[in-house]
C-alpha cells in the first residue's frame, strides 16, 4: 500500500478524541497504525509511552478550561528524540539569516501594514485553489524545505494560476550553508528565509514529480542534483522573498490576507493537537523550533485563530491544521536558548519572541 493511500486510511479511520478512553490498548494502536515491534525490549518501551501519553490526553480532554482538544496519533509511541526530529527549525540559523538580511542591500520592503477593519474578518487560502495536501516530512529535520515549498506553491498559484506541487528535495540537497550555522541544511534543519535565497541562487524550484521527496526516514542524499541547464528549464520561479518586521500583529494579518507565508513557531506541544484553538505553548519562555505555512485566519466559538497548516501527515490535528489563538494586543516572552545547537557564533543570549506559540517573530514570503 502506498504512503498517500495509507495517510488517507488513516485519516479516515483515526479514532476522534471523544471516542478515546482506557479502554484504547496498545494492542490496538498498534493495529490501528500498522506498527509492530518484534523485539521485546523495544515494545515494553513503545508501550510504556503510549500508555503515559494516553493517561495525560485523557486527563486533558476531561478539563473544560481548555479551548482545544488532544488526540491519539502516530506519534503517541515516539520518544521525545524522536518528536523533536519531526520538527527541525534551527534558532541560530535563523538570527544568522536575520543579521544577513540587515546587512543586505537587495531585500524587499514589506507592504505598508493596512488597518484590521481593512482586511476581510476571515481568509483561508484552502478554498481558492493555491494550497496543495498536506504533506508528511517523516522523521527528518526538513520542516523549513518543506514550510517554503508550500509557500512557493501558494504564490505561484496566485501569480500564474497554477498550483504544483514542488520539491522539498531540491531545497534539502542544493542548499548550502558556507557559515555552517546549525549544520549543514538538510535534515539538520534550516529556515524559510535560507531556502528562498537557495531557490533564486539555483534559478527555479523543481517539481515534486521531477525531483521527488526521498528523505522520509531522516536520511540526508549526498549530492544536489540539478541539471547543468536547470535554470533555463525550472518549472516555478522567485526573484526574491520578503521578511515582514519581526513580533508585530498587523504586518502579519495584512500579508496572509494577501497570500500564504512561511512562519516559524514553538511546536514541542502540539504533539496531540486534535481540534480546536490552541493556546498551550510556554509564553513565558518559548522555544521556537519548527517551520509551517500560515494559510488564513478567522474565529471559531468566539476565539480568533491563525489558521496553520502542518507538515506532520493529513492524519494529525485538523486534517493536518491547527488553529492558534490570535490576539492584536501582542503577548511576548523571552527565548532563553536562542543559540541551542552548534553553528554561529556572536547571536544574542536571548530572544524576545512574541505571539500564541512565537508566531510573530520570524515570518517570510517569496516574490514572483
Amino acid at each position: 500500500m502506498g504512503l498517500a493511500l495509507l495517510l488517507s486510511v488513516a485519516l479516515a479511520e483515526k479514532l476522534k478524541w471523544y471516542e478515546l478512553s482506557n479502554s484504547y490498548t496498545f494492542e490496538k494502536y498498534l493495529e490501528h497504525y500498522g506498527k509492530q515491534y518484534k523485539h521485546e525490549k523495544e515494545y515494553k518501551m513503545r508501550k510504556a509511552i503510549f500508555e503515559s501519553n494516553l493517561h495525560s490526553i485523557l486527563l486533558h480532554n476531561k478539563d473544560e478550561t481548555k479551548t482545544w482538544k488532544e488526540e491519539i496519533n502516530h506519534l503517541a509511541d515516539w520518544t521525545e528524540e524522536e518528536f523533536a526530529r519531526v520538527k527541525g527549525y534551527n534558532k541560530r540559523m535563523a538570527l544568522n539569516s536575520k543579521l544577513a538580511r540587515s546587512e543586505s542591500k537587495d531585500k524587499r520592503v514589506p507592504p505598508k501594514p493596512m488597518k484590521a477593519s481593512d482586511l476581510p474578518d476571515s481568509v483561508d487560502w484552502r478554498t481558492q485553489g493555491v494550497v496543495t495536501a498536506v504533506k508528511d516530512q517523516g522523521k527528518c529535520g526538513s520542516c523549513w524545505s518543506f514550510a517554503a515549498a508550500e509557500t512557493v506553491e501558494s504564490h505561484w498559484a496566485l501569480a500564474k494560476g497554477q498550483l504544483w506541487d514542488l520539491s522539498e528535495q531540491q531545497i534539502l540537497d542544493c542548499t548550502s550553508n558556507p557559515q555552517h550555522c546549525g549544520g549543514s541544511g538538510g535534515c539538520s534543519g534550516g529556515t524559510s528565509e535560507v531556502a528562498f535565497a537557495s531557490i533564486v541562487s539555483a534559478g527555479g524550484l523543481s517539481s515534486e514529480w521531477t525531483y521527488p521527496y526521498e528523505s522520509h526516514g531522516g536520511q540526508n542524499n549526498p549530492k544536489c542534483s540539478l541539471l547543468s541547464n536547470f535554470s533555463t528549464t525550472a518549472p516555478v520561479k522567485i526573484s526574491n522573498f520578503v521578511v515582514l518586521p519581526e513580533n508585530e500583529y498587523l504586518p502579519l494579518l495584512t500579508a496572509v490576507a494577501a497570500g500564504p507565508v512561511a512562519i516559524s513557531v514553538d511546536a514541542s506541544s502540539w504533539r496531540f493537537y486534535a481540534s480546536g484553538v490552541f493556546n498551550g505553548c510556554n509564553q513565558t519562555n518559548p522555544d521556537l523550533d519548527h517551520a509551517v505555512q500560515l494559510v488564513g485566519y478567522g474565529t471559531e466559538n468566539g476565539s480568533d485563530y491563525w489558521l496553520v497548516r502542518n507538515s506532520w501527515t493529513p492524519a494529525w490535528g485538523e486534517a493536518g491544521y491547527i488553529k492558534l489563538l490570535r490576539t492584536s494586543e501582542v503577548q511576548c516572552g523571552t527565548d532563553l536558548t536562542p543559540s541551542d545547537g552548534s553553528g554561529c557564533d556572536g547571536g544574542p543570549a536571548t530572544v524576545t519572541v512574541c505571539g500564541t506559540c512565537g508566531i510573530l517573530y520570524d515570518s517570510t514570503y517569496p516574490v514572483i
